[in-house]
């Protein structure tokens, strides 16, 4: 097991990855634990956990609502939790974002930990201590900053996953690779096969060095007030493409990767071998790189967006394979390359 320790302003969390599921009581509390996680993977290992009171949500992103916050809100109430209790949540990304945003909010806030079952909630979702809700499908548009006391990454747990779901973890995954190690990225596409049938060694590397990377940019801005914004990329385009088009997390963020590399090259910043180079890995993966919604559609949902500030808004463009640049970008300049 390796300890990944992720230092924000007030508190302070540790990403336990490898480590087990079976040994989650000796990260608990002797009491007061509620645990909210989802049917499927309660299905699979609510055993663990039948000692504690447990919220059972619909599994998929439309129970990551304000609506559902106020029924788990309730639950606890009815079952006298207070300010000692612990609030763990056991699932994906949608589960651990959900959780920790009730647990943040209820009676000022509750001390609470995750145990990561997907991919994408391992490399990404439940690192870096960013909780939230959805409104009428615009992504965590409701949320705060505040991080778990510890999130368990079991990737043993990964052997049940949906390749589907594999594969939305695996567009984070090279999202990071791009955004801090070319190293990585040459794994990445060396070892297609090994990653696809999840082999332990190869799969634990990319939890590792992606939180590794992930924490080490919480670390130094918890709050997203300048270098936090480099792990936004593809989320900018991919967060609008998720809401006009109701495909997943991971393949909005392929498509909006593909389209911030388009951008790169367009702005000098990206040759065009490395933006192909991009492409086909995400190809190869499995992963889309483009969408039939016409771009003006996603552009109005993209204005939505939490980056946007008087006018511009804050893009990550790729100088490179493993460096990007923040770039604030006039709305109009945006509509115009997006639109053509």
């Amino acid at each position: 097991m390796e300890r990944i320790p992720v230092k924000g302003q007030f508190t302070e969390s540790v990403v336990l990855v490898g480590e087990s599921l079976h040994n989650l009581k000796e990260h608990l509390p002797a009491q007061k634990v509620f645990v909210i996680t989802d049917q499927n993977i309660h299905r699979l290992h609510g055993r663990s956990w039948d000692m504690y009171p447990c919220y059972t949500l619909e599994a998929g992103e439309k129970s990551k609502v304000l609506e559902m916050a106020g029924s788990i809100y309730r639950w606890l109430i009815r079952n006298d939790a207070d300010r000692r209790s612990f609030i763990l949540a056991v699932g994906g990304g949608m589960v651990c974002d959900l959780a920790g945003f009730v647990a943040s909010t209820f009676m000022r806030g509750l001390e609470f930990g995750f145990v990561a079952t997907s991919l994408l909630a391992q490399v990404d979702a439940s690192v870096g201590g960013k909780n939230g809700v959805n409104i009428d499908g615009y992504k965590n548009i409701v949320g705060t900053f505040n991080q778990p006391k510890f999130v368990i990454c079991d990737t043993n747990s990964l052997q049940t996953l949906p390749t589907k779901e594999l594969k939305n973890g695996l567009a984070e995954v090279v999202k990071h690779a791009l955004i801090a190690d070319a190293d990585m990225f040459e794994r990445i596409e060396n070892n297609l096969s090994a990653i696809l049938d999840l082999n332990p060694d190869i799969i634990n590397y990319l939890v590792s060095r992606s939180v590794h990377i992930k924490a080490g940019v919480v670390t130094r801005d918890e709050r997203e007030t300048g270098l936090r914004r480099v792990l936004n990329l593809g989320h900018t385009w991919g967060h609008a493409v998720e809401k006009t088009d109701g495909i997943s997390h991971g393949q909005a963020v392929s498509i909006g990767l593909a389209f911030a590399a388009d951008l790169s090259v367009t702005k000098s910043y990206l040759k065009k071998h490395e933006r192909d180079r991009l492409v086909q890995l995400l190809q190869n993966l499995g992963l889309p790189v483009d969408t039939q919604t016409p771009r003006n559609v996603i552009f109005d949902a993209l204005l939505k967006d939490k980056k946007k500030e008087e006018g511009i808004m804050h893009f990550v463009l790729m100088k490179g394979i493993g460096d990007v640049v923040i770039e604030p970008i006039p709305i109009q300049e945006l509509r115009e390359f997006a639109c053509l």
